[in-house]
């Protein structure tokens, strides 16, 4: 994670790089699993370590290549519908795997959003009208939301007493 934390200066280097700190946030609940402990399901939902980095890179598609860029699905660097299949993991991805997509996702997320405006705004069905600024408020809260839910995986994952009662 970046040691340069920026606190003051212009609205938009800080609003980036906040979003930056929760994307590595979000890898760092993941960083050092094993590909078996990133797949375990610790909730009665999909969500488990893994799945959590391959739903924040469908995420990044979802607003920056398709709402932002305007590319069809099929221009996309992966997954980017807005549905449970966000969440799937192949059974032939690693850890190192999804991360890497992750991080290539949110490089192209930060390649879109520098040629918009932070007051630049498009209509979206789901949203109504929104700006860039809203935009990368609205993933920061998303990311900033996983990290807190992979902070949980991950201390039930290294909960020595919890691993053996699950086992």
């Amino acid at each position: 994670m970046s040691t340069n934390v920026i606190a003051t200066g212009t609205e938009r280097p800080i609003i980036e790089e906040m979003l930056d700190r929760n994307r590595e946030a979000l890898i760092e609940t993941v960083r050092g699993l094993s590909d078996a402990d990133a797949r375990r399901r610790l909730v009665a939902s999909l969500t488990t370590p893994i799945s959590l980095i391959k739903h924040a890179a469908a995420a990044e598609r979802i607003w920056f290549q398709r709402f932002w860029a305007g590319l069809d699905e099929s221009e996309c660097d992966g997954y980017s519908r807005r549905d449970k299949g966000t969440f799937a993991v192949a059974d032939d991805e690693s850890l190192a795997a999804v991360i890497a997509e992750f991080e290539r996702a949110s490089q192209r997320s930060r390649e879109i959003a520098s040629r918009f405006d932070l007051d630049d705004h498009k209509d979206n069905p789901r949203e109504g009208n929104v700006s860039m600024r809203w935009t990368l408020l609205l993933m920061i809260q998303e990311l900033a939301r996983h990290a807190g839910h992979g902070d949980i995986l991950r201390e039930q994952i290294d909960n020595p007493a919890l691993r053996q009662s699950n086992s």
